[in-house]
């Protein structure tokens, strides 16, 4: 009863996953995480932090935003990707190094991964039971001809 559970939503869990680009969602999430904890870290660890900290703040946030979106609404991958990558390469001069260079490289991985990502279609219930051995109707098949009306000369 239990491992039946677990099994059923082990399957759920990775349906959902390989049903949208899951790691470069969460290479988007750990990114913005990155860029956007470092500007309110303690100021022992960040000896200057300006007015960066606005900036880097509000990329993190951005960057957080585009990989929960990629997650949820994966019809949106292209623009969800373009913008994570755009950020994270923004990250690198407008805060601090894009989160000491882990940030800005993490987020640009992601936002390929997320922009790259196809959903894998659907298997065709029609072909799925075709084993291809009837020539006739194969793909390779020649078109069969309808019988001509016209009559043939006689000899």
């Amino acid at each position: 009863m239990l491992l039946t559970r677990r099994r059923r939503r082990t399957t759920a869990w990775r349906r959902w996953r390989k049903g949208r680009p899951f790691w470069g969602g969460l290479a988007a999430i750990v990114a913005g995480a990155e860029i956007c904890a470092i500007p309110l870290a303690p100021l022992k660890v960040m000896l200057q932090q300006g007015i960066a900290g606005i900036p880097s703040v509000l990329m993190g946030i951005v960057m957080i935003l585009m990989g929960l979106s990629a997650w949820f609404a994966p019809h949106y991958r292209g623009l969800a990707g373009i913008l994570t990558v755009l950020v994270a390469a923004a990250a690198l001069v407008m805060s601090n190094l894009g989160g000491f260079l882990f940030g800005t490289i993490v987020g640009i991985l992601g936002g390929g991964m997320i922009f790259a990502w196809q959903p894998r279609p659907l298997p065709d219930p029609d072909t799925s039971t075709d084993t291809g051995t009837d020539t006739a109707t194969g793909p390779g098949a020649e078109p069969e001809q309808a019988p001509s009306d016209s009559k043939q000369p006689q000899s």
